[in-house]
């Protein structure tokens, strides 16, 4: 989020970030955003006695095991930060990414069992090539070796105080949470002073980035002696495996599928290619439905019985070395029947089937040379309708992803959902599928775009969002209980401040979400009026819901999510009240508890850290940095509600 100066908590001490519970999502956030800053902590603490490359892959572990294990409760109301400055979540990660570097330098004991990251790491691993930084002239390498004759606590101490500008209070808190002892910590710091701090800037170089890498050849010779030796225990257990699998009467070669070794006629009757369900191009238009029941089936390879025979065996029974995906609550077993053929062809580099069976999408892909490395994705359909029906996800590539659209689409346009006055970019359709636009789906790092797709049918335009799923999510706004589409110009003024919150939705099985601008505030010391939005994320399953209230203050270019809950009826159809507060700075350097609830909220009260009561739906209450507070309103009907957390 961009704020300006005066909205921004000053960084707290070490001991108040680490001391604050943080959940696994919040740490998420910030290890996804600041993820080179971490590696790049990492690979400076790592001990200099591994391998250039060793260290890049063992930096990249750590960092990407440095997550929480369980959930926690975040505090009531979170104070606005900005990047990692007042960021627990950020605190955190930091914290667990030095101790496990300390510990990976530390000296393995005799008949003790080595620490995790003692271990060569699992993940990530790079075969047939050398990965290291890239570099960087005589200042860098002169520094570089001297980080090399210092302790692992002294070099954590030079990383924290040139990398991450901590003063010596805050890197003996890091220190010591790092597991260093207290004389140990003195000595670090006394021996991290004689690295000048005029060298500190260095520290950001390429030399010392294991994100931007080159990568060079392993030995050539030694690796030819290797793939001649595995090549030949492939071939003796392929012979072996052909001997004691001999195929009997059946269709062919399965690819990647698991071996059967029952045969269940009533099975074997959903996966005969010959009996997929295929609906004729001209069906929908005669249908008085309009779900994926009435889709034809499209793609040039419907008829490549191989294919379709390898797509519903490989359905039925993965095998080891396919990879399986499922939205949340989406049961992963084959089909009860034969089912209906969406799609089949050839998308980039990939040979595509999409199946529907009334419940669930599959889709099924595999490589142009060959069923290796195949993999099959699901996800909940069920209840689909109309505009909850207008496009799936042919295939991801490059960034981009390509939709496959209901025949009833018309047009299709891509725009940023940041920008809403910027215009929109129109695609090809080409027998129901769209040309690549960019996916915001699996892009790391701060978020400055959101790319949505635009579908135009009879019944109107309608936004969509890839959020790494086979069924984008349909964009709606307005009130909870008469959501419109997201497509005039007053939503998408009400997204694209929250545009970026749609991350918190990824992979979820989410069906819609709602942005309801409820409120605008006015705010003290005349800095203007802040707008209170709440984006609510309803699921296929039905639960499993998320809403988040959100803060816009002026002259930010997105606005902050200060409130998160799930699985509550809040700001949905069924409750459409919300009520959430925020600490916040003004101009003035002075420090506010501000709450805002819908418009049928008649009083607001804050307990806690902060105490205050208003009539209205909204409370400015003056407060103190860093305090805590609870929120109670009171609707005009009489009824009690409670402030989001």
């Amino acid at each position: 989020m961009d704020v300006q100066s005066r909205d921004v908590a000053p960084r707290p001490a070490p001991r108040s970030s680490v001391g604050r519970t943080v959940d696994v999502e919040q740490a998420e956030a910030a290890l996804v955003e600041h993820y080179p800053r971490l590696v790049r902590l990492a690979y400076l603490v790592l001990p200099p006695t591994l391998r250039r490359g060793r260290r890049v892959l063992t930096a990249h572990a750590l960092v990407q095991r440095a997550l929480p294990r369980r959930r926690a409760s975040a505090p009531v109301i979170p104070a606005q930060s900005a990047g990692r400055d007042g960021d627990p979540g950020y605190a955190y990660v930091r914290l667990q990414v030095v101790r496990a570097a300390l510990e990976a330098g530390a000296p393995t004991r005799l008949l003790a069992w080595p620490k995790r990251a003692q271990l060569p790491p699992l993940l990530p691993q790079v075969w047939g090539l050398r990965l290291f930084p890239r570099s960087g002239g005589a200042d860098e390498l002169a520094l570089d070796q001297r980080l090399a004759d210092l302790s692992g606590p002294a070099r954590a101490a030079c990383a924290l105080r040139g990398l991450e500008r901590l003063p010596d209070g805050d890197v003996r808190e890091v220190l010591t949470g790092s597991g260093v002892h207290g004389a140990d910590v003195t000595a670090a710091l006394r021996e991290a002073a004689e690295v000048p701090a005029a060298q500190y800037p260095l520290l950001g170089s390429p030399e010392f980035d294991p994100c931007a890498l080159q990568a060079r050849p392993t030995d050539l010779m030694r690796r030819r002696q290797h793939g001649r030796a595995v090549l030949a225990a492939v071939a003796a257990l392929a012979v072996c495996g052909a001997l004691v699998a001999l195929p009997g009467d059946g269709w062919g070669p399965d690819g990647a599928a698991a071996p059967a070794y029952a045969r269940n006629p009533a099975a074997e009757a959903a996966l005969d290619p010959g009996r997929l369900v295929k609906i004729s191009p001209a069906a929908w238009k005669t249908s008085p439905r309009t779900d994926f029941s009435v889709w034809p089936a499209r793609g040039p390879l419907t008829g490549d019985a191989a294919l379709l025979r390898r797509a519903l065996a490989v359905w039925a029974r993965p095998g080891g070395t396919v990879q399986v995906s499922s939205t949340p609550d989406t049961p992963s077993g084959g089909p009860a029947g034969p089912p209906q053929l969406l799609y089949a062809g050839e998308v980039d580099n990939a040979r595509v089937v999409i199946f529907y069976d009334g419940l669930r999408i599959a889709r099924y892909a595999e490589p142009k040379d060959g069923a290796a490395g195949a993999a099959l994705d699901f996800a909940r359909a069920d209840g689909a309708s109309g505009a909850d029906a207008g496009a799936l996800v042919l295939g991801r590539a490059d960034g981009n992803v390509r939709y496959l659209t209901a025949p009833w689409v018309t047009k299709a346009g891509e725009r940023d959902l940041t920008k809403p006055g910027a215009g929109v970019m129109d695609l090809t359709l080409t027998d129901g599928i769209t040309s690549p636009l960019a996916s915001p789906a699996a892009r790391a790092g701060v978020c400055t775009t959101w790319n949505v797709l635009l579908l135009t049918d009879a019944q109107g335009t309608h936004l969509y969002s890839d959020l790494a799923e086979l069924v984008p999510a349909r964009l709606t706004a307005g009130r909870p209980a008469a959501p419109r589409e997201a497509t005039g110009a007053q939503a998408l003024r009400t997204w694209a401040p929250f545009a970026c919150s749609l991350a918190d939705a990824r992979g979820q099985g989410v069906r819609t979400v709602n942005a309801w601008a409820y409120t605008r505030q006015p705010l003290p010391d005349a800095s203007g009026s802040a707008s209170w939005v709440c984006t609510r994320a309803e699921t296929w399953r039905g639960d499993g819901s998320r809403v988040l209230a959100q803060f816009h203050t002026p002259g930010g270019i997105f606005g902050a999510a200060v409130a998160k809950a799930g699985d509550v009826p809040a700001c949905g159809p069924r409750d459409p009240h919300v009520l959430a507060g925020v600490l916040w700075k003004s101009k003035g350097d002075h420090w506010y508890l501000l709450a805002a609830g819908d418009r049928q909220t008649a009083s607001i009260r804050a307990t806690g850290g902060v105490r205050g009561s208003g009539r209205g739906h909204l409370l400015t209450a003056p407060a103190k940095q860093g305090a805590q507070a609870g929120l109670e309103g009171r609707l005009e009907n009489g009824r009690t509600i409670s402030g989001l957390r």
